[in-house]
């Protein structure tokens, strides 16, 4: 997947692209680690941390769940994440259980 994506980003028919993929790499793994993964319906970063990423744009820009931010309410919203966390597991590993029977299904009637 990390190949996939950087090959677009670095291939340039003018110029050599040798040495051009360590600096997209970062950007590369950003964007796989914060978009929602097929088989689960969650993104990585969500599954490790309990949260989703604030993006930079949204810092930048001021997104409402930037604006919303209240560190008095810190504790309360912390304990809710957790609490939220252990259902979405329970819901990516139904899901990623479900996705993996239709492949196998599309595996089946193939061979």
């Amino acid at each position: 997947m990390v190949l996939q994506s950087l090959k677009p980003r670095i291939f340039d028919r003018l110029n050599k692209f040798a040495g051009l993929w360590a600096g997209e790499v970062p950007a590369v793994l950003w964007s796989l680690r914060t978009n929602p993964n097929q088989s689960t319906g969650f993104t990585p970063f969500l599954m490790v941390y309990g949260a989703e990423a604030v993006l930079p744009t949204d810092l930048d820009y001021g997104a409402p769940r930037v604006k919303a931010y209240n560190e008095d309410r810190l504790e309360e919203s912390r304990q809710d994440a957790v609490n939220q966390i252990d259902e979405a597991r329970d819901v990516a590993l139904l899901q990623s259980t479900k996705y993996h029977q239709t492949l196998c299904r599309y595996h089946r009637s193939n061979v």
